[in-house]
This record gives C-alpha cells, structure tokens and sequence, in this order.
C-alpha cells in the first residue's frame, strides 16, 4: 500500500510551484507514493502552463480523497490566489500567509495520520513575517505546531550528510549554545536518522568548532568543557561515535566513507561542504545544473523533508527552475515513511 505524501507549494511568488510540477512529472514518484500538494490553484495552474506539462489538477479536500494517477495532481486548494492578485519575484503579506497556512495544514494532516509525511517547498521568511508570523524558518514553525522540544536540522545529498547543532543565529550566539547537552542531543538524533534510513549501526563522526579542534585548548575551551563529555556520554549510551574531528578533514573523511553522517556544530560549517557537495553552477549560463540536496527536521512526531534551497524570486514563474532538490525530498521522504511505519 502506498504512503501519501503532502507536499507544500511554498511561496507562491516563488519557484514553489513549479518544481512541484515538474518534480510530479517523474514516474518514479508514483511508483512509490500518492502525492498531494498543499497550495493553490492559481499558481499550480500557471505552473503547468509555462513547464508545458499535460498534467490535469484534481481539487480534493483532504488526502484521502487523491488519486492515483501520474497524469494527475492532486490539490488542497486554499483559494488564495484570485485574478493574479500576487506577483512573481514579489515578496508580499499574501504570499507569506498561503504559504504559512499551507504548512500548517499540512502538519495538522500528518499528526492526524491522515499523510505519511511533509515535504516543503521554499518560503521567503520576510513573506511570512509580513503576514505576522514571526518564526525564522520552516523548522521553527514545525518546532512549535508538532510541541518538540529537541530537533535538529539535517541536511543529506547523495554523498554526505550533516546535522546541526545550531541553525539560525549569529556565529557568536552558536558558540554560546554549544553546550554538552545540546551536543549529546544532537548526535542522538544522528544515530536515530540514520537508523530512519535503514543503516542499523551507524558511524557518527563529530565537528570541533575551533580550528584545529583547539589544538588542546590553544584555540578555545569549548572541545574540552563541553563537545568531548558529550562525546562521551554518547559512547557511554552504545552509540558509534568519533570526534572532535577539525573541521577542515572531517567533511573529507566522511565523503570517502569513513562515516555516516557529521555532526556540526553551526549553520555554515554544515552547509557550505553539503552544498560543495550536491550543487553545481555553470558559470557559462549562471544556471545551477544540479541542486540535490534535502533538508530534514529530525526530532519530530512527523517526518518532515524539504528543499535545501530558497524561493529563488529571480527566476521565478519563467519555467527554468531546476527540480532535482524537490524530487530528492520526495523520495527521502518516502524512504524515512518505509522504515518508520515498518520499525
């Protein structure tokens, strides 16, 4: 039996909708799940036109009502977009409260059982913050509608993966919140993801924040007093982990294999290899030839992939938006949905 899977269409001033599109356009999808998209008519519509697909949009008003049929979108239809009253590129209040909504209907549905999963397309945070919702992010908003107190974002392309210790804050806030707790809880929630993905005993390796690691305290304290009692405590529990690794080699060695996935402990030091590593820019045409990469939530009562890219306002509704990430989220998505209702 297959799973349904929600997608959010994201902001629809925005390439949301079209890497929705043109992601659903992939056989392999189907295969493996029922999609069904939260978002709106309009922007879907347009979507179709200017990608040059054949599909047909399906209005249902909730997930079991979808069909399975490749030739078909399914859509919760929010009926926010009326007359072309939004713009492309444009960021505005209506976008940022469809999108907004969008989501949270979406994780009202999975908590509900009603979905197997959430993957979301790409919100421009001063939209959402313009409608009165004043959250930094997607994981924030997940954070606090599914009532989680420890999650972590983890970001995967097809040769590495990395969870974070901190996300969205000023680099010398991140270095405040490095604490053992924190540290423990994070590479707990590696070895919970990678068990999600069906590797049984996973190879945690973990950053040091200072160069070198510190070189035994000459750069810092923090391996010391907080990330190496963590890394203890974590070997204390039976958990595979090594560290604190400099950060300069521990992304190297984790692509050749040594590892399974790197703990970092702040936004950029986890997302510039991880991007390095699944996005590639032809400088000749300034168009990205490949985009893979997904961003998940761990921590969550739901499963919850998205893409690891923003609302790309500049090439937005012109039908050359590159899919690759959406459809990788879609499967991620799919394969997490396996193991966990499997487990």
């Amino acid at each position: 039996m297959k799973n349904i899977i929600g997608i959010t269409m994201g902001d629809p001033a925005g390439i949301g909708a079209e890497i929705v599109v043109k992601a659903l356009n992939y056989d392999k999808i189907y295969n493996e799940c029922i999609p069904v998209v939260y978002g709106d008519y309009e922007a879907i519509k347009d979507a179709i036109e200017f990608c040059h697909s054949n599909q047909r949009i399906y209005c249902i008003k909730k997930p079991c009502e979808a069909i399975d049929d490749k030739t078909i979108i399914n859509l919760i239809d929010f009926k926010y977009l009326k007359n072309h009253n939004w713009e492309y590129k444009k960021v505005s209040k209506l976008c940022g409260e469809a999108a907004f909504n969008y989501i949270i209907r979406a994780i009202d549905d999975a908590l509900k059982n009603n979905i197997s999963a959430v993957v979301t397309g790409p919100i421009n945070k001063e939209s959402i913050n313009l409608a009165g919702k004043k959250y930094s992010g997607h994981t924030e908003i997940f954070a606090e509608y599914t009532k989680a107190k420890n999650y972590a974002m983890m970001l995967t392309s097809p040769t590495l993966k990395v969870i974070h210790v901190t996300t969205h804050c000023s680099l010398r806030e991140a270095t405040y919140k490095i604490k053992k707790k924190r540290v423990l809880d994070v590479i707990k929630l590696a070895d919970e993801a990678m068990k999600m993905l069906n590797i049984e005993k996973p190879k945690i390796a973990v950053a040091g924040l200072n160069p070198h690691s510190s070189e035994n305290g000459l750069f810092g304290n923090e391996e010391e007093e907080e990330i190496i009692p963590a890394i203890n405590a974590a070997k204390e529990e039976g958990i595979d982990v090594e560290g604190p690794i400099p950060p300069d080699t521990v992304f190297v060695k984790s692509l050749a294999g040594k590892y399974d996935i790197v703990v970092a402990m702040y936004h950029d030091q986890g997302h510039i290899p991880l991007k390095l590593s699944g996005f590639k820019l032809d400088i000749r045409t300034n168009k990205y030839v490949s985009m893979s990469g997904v961003n998940c939530t761990i921590g969550l009562p739901i499963i919850r992939t998205s893409v690891d890219h923003g609302t790309a306002f500049g090439k937005a509704g012109e039908g050359r938006a590159n899919e690759e990430s959406m459809i990788d989220s879609i499967e991620l998505a799919i394969q997490m949905a396996k193991n966990k209702f499997k487990r």
